[in-house]
């Protein structure tokens, strides 16, 4: 489920939404305004601290030995 951030040029304020299809138009949710920006989105990704390559575990995926180029 794509949810997107937005700021309202309008009223200036940030907000996230649901978008189902790329042709799903967005509203504020405060203002009613529709010129919105589409911003950049930052996520955080908890681990326990292990790091495993992809080709390592065996995904089988390029120079993971499945693709035979090397």
């Amino acid at each position: 489920m794509p949810i997107y951030e937005y700021r309202c040029r309008a009223c200036g304020r940030e907000f996230e939404t649901y978008v189902a299809t790329a042709a799903t138009a967005v509203a504020c949710p405060h203002c009613d305004g529709v010129e919105v920006t589409r911003t950049l989105s930052v996520f955080g990704l908890k681990t326990d601290g292990a790091f495993l390559p992809s080709a390592a575990a065996g995904s089988g995926g390029c120079c993971g030995g499945g693709c035979a180029c090397h």
